[in-house]
């Protein structure tokens, strides 16, 4: 039989799969009674499923990250797509077909890889074309950005979410550059890339998703400032010369771009780069999540369910769908 992949999944279905534990917790229900609730996932998106009479021992032995077989029934619970679990069996890792896990697209990451590289190679300031190179040329870097997700939840949370981020709001900053001519587009566009260089500290992402140690006390505003430091240190160990005023103003760029104190932002945007920045940051972030949520909806309902990180429901139409006026 062919693979039943998760976006494959329609309600009301009979589901007997293999899918990887991507999370799992035990939890209580008003009545009291506990259920293991879980996120699967293949290379195609994520599910959540649930278990009832679940306890610690039913935890323990499905492991984050570990390959199980789900037998249960799908259904839709307020738009979205779940499943009721019925059976749950560990399958060993050599028994399933790695490819039908791997959520990273290579060709469209090779193209915007491609792209970044373009962009960075029509920097003409010495500094921040020069910091940008040498995160292009450091292996470990240049690996990770391919591979990260931006987030865990919240928007481009998914592998290579991170580089497709990055390139869009390089694009974009080209764009609002032209249109203000009194914005420094090589310390704009060196912004977009650096922006969340964070979190390829911050995140551990190489198989379950999830923060690290220094993620969690830190945060990856502040691990991406240090991380310019440590760049700025290596280029002048060789010999090559880094302009302070450029390096903090990118520095800046950084450590503002949520925006507000609220938000998480030490500082709030105080120069015209970092302000046009937060505002683009924003912009490709909330498009993201708002094209996720209309994606994944399921439901004949011309509107999408309420999300939490919008705060409001969506037009489905409104994205492309024909509506009736």
């Amino acid at each position: 039989m062919p693979r039943l992949f998760v976006r494959d999944i329609q309600p009301q279905a009979q589901v007997d799969e293999v899918y990887r534990i991507a999370d799992r917790q035990l939890r209580a229900n008003r009545q009291g009674n506990s259920y293991l609730l879980m996120q699967l996932q293949d290379r195609t998106g994520v599910i959540s499923a649930m278990r009832w009479n679940a306890d610690e021992r039913l935890v323990e032995r499905f492991a984050k990250g570990s390959y199980v077989r789900v037998q249960g029934v799908s259904q839709l619970h307020n738009g979205n797509l779940q499943l009721i679990v019925n059976q749950l069996h560990s399958i060993d890792g050599s028994q399933v077909t790695m490819e039908d896990f791997d959520a990273l697209d290579r060709s469209k990451s090779d193209r915007l890889w491609g792209r970044l590289v373009e962009l960075v190679n029509s920097m003409s300031d010495p500094t921040v074309r020069a910091i940008c190179e040498e995160i292009v040329a450091d292996p470990r870097w240049s690996a990770g950005l391919r591979l990260a997700p931006a987030g865990i939840k919240a928007h481009h949370a998914y592998p290579g979410g991170l580089l497709e981020h990055v390139v869009s709001l390089m694009e974009l900053s080209d764009g609002i550059a032209q249109h203000y001519p009194d914005i420094d587009r090589d310390l704009l566009v060196a912004g977009a890339f650096v922006h969340d260089l964070g979190k390829l500290e911050e995140l551990a992402f190489e198989n379950e998703l999830s923060y690290t140690d220094s993620g969690q006390l830190l945060g990856h505003l502040v691990q991406g400032v240090v991380m310019l430091d440590t760049i700025a240190r290596r280029l002048h160990e060789k010999g090559t010369p880094v302009d302070g005023e450029r390096l903090l103003r990118l520095q800046h760029i950084v450590v503002s771009h949520h925006g507000t104190l609220e938000h998480g932002s030490p500082k709030v945007p105080m120069t015209l780069e970092a302000i046009a920045f937060q505002y683009l940051d924003e912009l490709d972030a909330k498009l993201n999540s708002a094209r996720e949520l209309v994606q994944q909806d399921r439901t004949r309902d011309p509107w999408t369910p309420f999300s939490t990180v919008l705060g409001r429901k969506l037009l489905k139409g409104s994205f492309g769908e024909p509506t009736d006026i």
